[in-house]
C-alpha cells in the first residue's frame, strides 16, 4: 500500500467490489434491460443450432424445400434480433460502467478536496493519479463488460446444456467430463491474477510519480544537469513496471488456452462418443451436427470464464486501492466545529471589521513521513498526537508553548530565520494542522469549534507559494467569491500593483494563464495571489512571506498600499524582510519554533539583539546586491 490513511483496517479483495452496488442503483433500469438483452440474446442463440437441426433432419427424410426456406428465414431473423440485442446490452452495460467510474471519480474528488494537510504530506501525488485514472479504468472493465460477460457465460452455457442434453445425456455427460477441472483452475490463477495485477498497480503509481516529479521540476533537473540521471531512473522504474506486466501477462496467456483445452478435450470426446451413437442410430445427423454447434457455444463462455475472471480479479485489486481514498478521514484536522462566531467589530456587514486572534501555549510537529519501501509498499507511520502534558522538548517540534494575542485591528508581524517556525504558525489559522499541544482562539472562541467553512471565510490567505490555476487572470485573482465583484478585484489589483501587469497581457483580465501560472514571474505570482486573497475583503488577513519574490521598489509602493487596505482588519504577517514588516503593531522574532524577542520596531532595535541583526544581515545581503 503506497499511502495508508490512519486507522484504516485491511480488508478483503473479495469484499472490495461489493462496494460498487449502491453505485448501480441510479442506472438499476438501464442495468435491468442491459442484462435482460444478455439473457435474451443467449437463449436466441440456442435457438439457432435447434432450428438447423431441423432442417437437417427434414432435408434428410425429403422435406420439401419450402419447409426448409421458412426454417431458413426463421434463422435469418432469429441471427438479426441476437444482434440487435447484443448491440442493444453493450451500449446499455458499458454506458452504465463509464457513468459509473465517473461517479467514482467525482466521490474520491470531493473525498480528497475535505482531507487536511497531514494526510496529503503522507501520499505522493504521482500515486493519486494513478489510482484516478488507471485504477477507475480496471474497476470500470468490472463494472461493465465483465459483469456482461459473466451472464452471458451463465445463461449462455446454461441453455447450450439444456440442448445438449435434450439431444444426448450420456454425450452431454462425457463432453463435460474434462471440465471439472475447471474450478479448481479457476481459483488458483485468480489469485495469482490479483496479486500480480496489484504489483503492477503498485509499480505503475511509482512511474506515475516519478514522471510528475520530474515533470514539475524540469528546471531543477536541468539546472543541476540531472538529464541523464533521471531519465536512466524513470528508464529503471520502466523496466521494472515491464517486468511486472511481462509476468501478468505470462498468467493470462496461460488462462485462456487453459481453458480453451478443457473445452478442446470436450469437443474430441464429442467426435468420437458422437460419431459412434450416430453409427448406433441414438442420434440423428442433425442431433449430431446441433451438438457439435452447442459445444462451440458453450465453448467460448469457458474461455470468456477466464478472461471474467481476470478482469474481477484486477477490478478487485484496484477497487481496494480506490477504497483507500473513498474511505479516508482526515489524520489530524476533523470538521466538527458548531459554534457560530459573533457578529465582527464594525458590525456583520462592513467591509472592513476584524477579529481578534490568541495563540494559549501552542505546540506542533508535522506528522511524521510515510516510509515507502522499494515496491512502493508504506511502513506503518501513524499519526500519533502527544500525550496530554507532554512537554514539546523533541528536536521535531516546528512550535514550542507559544502565547501571545493579536487585538481585532491589529497588525503582528513575525520574524525569524529560515526554518523558525513563521510558516507552520501562519498554517495552524485556517486549521491546515491542528496544533498538538494548547489553542487557537478567534474572537475568544477555540478554532476547532467553529465550522471549518465558516472560519476560512474570514481569512484571507497569501502561502509562500503562490498557486495560480490554468484560468484567466481574472479567475484568478476573484476565485473563492460567491460574485465576482469587479470594484473588488479592480481595488485588489490597485493594492498589489498589478495594473500595469495586466494591461501588458495580451487580452488583460481575460488572459488565460499557463499552468501554476508559468507565464507570469515569481513576483507577477506573488502580487497576483496577494490580490486574489484581498479580493475576498476578509476580516483576517495571513500573509506568509508574500512579497519574497517582488523587487524593493515594487514591495515599497505595495506595502504603502496596505497600511490603508488593513485597516481595521487582524493581521499577520510572515517575513523573512525586516523592512516589511517595521510598521506593525507588534513583531514577533521566532527562533526554533520559540518566541525569543517581541515588540515593536523601536523596542526590538533598542534591545540590539536577534531582530536587529536579522535588519544588519538583510541590509549587508542588499548592499553586495546593489554593489
Amino acid at each position: 500500500m503506497n499511502g495508508p490513511t490512519r486507522g484504516m483496517p485491511q480488508r478483503p479483495a473479495r469484499h472490495a467490489l461489493r462496494r460498487l452496488l449502491p453505485y448501480y442503483h441510479p442506472y438499476r433500469w438501464q442495468v435491468a434491460c442491459g442484462l435482460s438483452a444478455v439473457v435474451v440474446a443467449a437463449l436466441l442463440a440456442s435457438v439457432i443450432p435447434f432450428l438447423l437441426q431441423r432442417g437437417v433432419d427434414q432435408i434428410r427424410t425429403g422435406a420439401d424445400s419450402s419447409t426448409v426456406v421458412r426454417l431458413g428465414g426463421v434463422m435469418l431473423i432469429t441471427a438479426v434480433a441476437s444482434g440487435v440485442l447484443r448491440f442493444t446490452m453493450r451500449s446499455l452495460l458499458n454506458g452504465v460502467s463509464r457513468r459509473i467510474e465517473t461517479d467514482l471519480r467525482h466521490d474520491i474528488f470531493a473525498r480528497l478536496s475535505i482531507l487536511d494537510a497531514s494526510w496529503y504530506a503522507r501520499w505522493r501525488t504521482g500515486d493519486l493519479i494513478a489510482r484516478l485514472t488507471n485504477d477507475l479504468g480496471a474497476v470500470r472493465m468490472a463494472a461493465g463488460p465483465a459483469v456482461m460477460y459473466l451472464v452471458n457465460t451463465i445463461f449462455g452455457g446454461l441453455f447450450a446444456m439444456i440442448m445438449m442434453v435434450r439431444i444426448s445425456p450420456l454425450l452431454t455427460a462425457v463432453a463435460l467430463l474434462p471440465m471439472i477441472g475447471l474450478p479448481v483452475l479457476m481459483l488458483r490463477l485468480g489469485r495469482l491474477v490479483h496479486d500480480r495485477f496489484e504489483a503492477v498497480q503498485s509499480q505503475f503509481s511509482q512511474l506515475t510519480t516519478r514522471a510528475q516529479e520530474n515533470l514539475s521540476g524540469v528546471r531543477v533537473v536541468r539546472a543541476y544537469r540531472q538529464e541523464q540521471a533521471e531519465t536512466a531512473r524513470f528508464a529503471t522504474l520502466g523496466d521494472t513496471y515491464l517486468t511486472a506486466n511481462m509476468r501478468l501477462a505470462t498468467l493470462n496467456g496461460f488462462m485462456n488456452p487453459g481453458f480453451g483445452l478443457l473445452a478442446g478435450l470436450g469437443g474430441a470426446i464429442t467426435i468420437g462418443v458422437g460419431g459412434r451413437l450416430l453409427i448406433q442410430g441414438q442420434i440423428t445427423v442433425g442431433g449430431y451436427v446441433a451438438f457439435g454447434i452447442y459445444l462451440a457455444q458453450l465453448t467460448w463462455p469457458l474461455i470468456a470464464l477466464g478472461w471474467t475472471t481476470n478482469l474481477f480479479q484486477r477490478a478487485a485489486a484496484s477497487m481496494t486501492r480506490v477504497l483507500e481514498l473513498l474511505d479516508a478521514e482526515p489524520l489530524a484536522v476533523h470538521d466538527t466545529g458548531t459554534t457560530s462566531l459573533p457578529v465582527a467589530v464594525g458590525g456583520v456587514n462592513a467591509p472592513q471589521g476584524g477579529r481578534t486572534l490568541e495563540f494559549r501555549r501552542v505546540s506542533f510537529r508535522y506528522p511524521r513521513p510515510v516510509i515507502m519501501s522499494e515496491d512502493g509498499a508504506a511502513r506503518d507511520a501513524n499519526y500519533e498526537q502527544t500525550p496530554h502534558g507532554a512537554t514539546p522538548s523533541d528536536s521535531r517540534w516546528i512550535l514550542r508553548d507559544l502565547s501571545f494575542r493579536i487585538p481585532a485591528g491589529g497588525t503582528l508581524a513575525i520574524v525569524g530565520a529560515t526554518g523558525s517556525g513563521k510558516s507552520a504558525l501562519l498554517d495552524l489559522i485556517p486549521r491546515f494542522f491542528d496544533p498538538q499541544e494548547g489553542q487557537v482562539l478567534l474572537d475568544g472562541i477555540d478554532i476547532r469549534e467553529l465550522p471549518i467553512g465558516a472560519l476560512r471565510a474570514e481569512l484571507g490567505y497569501v502561502p509562500q507559494e503562490a498557486l495560480l490555476f490554468s484560468e484567466t487572470m481574472g479567475e484568478n485573482i476573484g476565485y473563492g467569491l460567491d460574485v465576482a465583484d469587479p470594484e473588488r478585484i479592480q481595488q485588489a489589483t490597485g493594492i498589489a500593483q498589478l495594473r500595469e501587469t495586466i494591461a501588458g497581457l495580451p487580452n488583460g483580465f481575460d488572459t488565460r494563464l499557463g499552468e501554476r501560472g508559468i507565464n507570469l514571474s515569481g513576483g507577477q505570482k506573488q502580487r497576483t495571489a496577494l490580490a486574489r486573497a484581498l479580493a475576498r475583503a476578509p476580516r483576517v488577513v495571513l500573509l506568509d512571506d508574500a512579497l519574497s519574490a517582488v523587487d524593493t521598489q515594487t514591495e515599497a509602493a505595495i506595502l504603502h498600499e496596505l497600511r490603508t487596505a488593513l485597516q481595521g482588519r487582524t493581521a499577520l504577517i510572515a517575513s523573512h524582510r525586516v523592512s516589511a514588516v517595521r510598521d506593525a503593531d507588534h513583531i514577533l522574532v521566532l527562533d526554533d519554533g520559540r518566541i525569543v524577542e517581541q515588540g515593536t520596531h523601536e523596542q526590538l532595535m533598542r534591545l540590539g539583539q536577534r531582530y536587529t541583526e536579522l535588519l544588519q544581515r538583510q541590509q549587508l545581503l542588499e548592499a553586495i546586491e546593489a554593489a
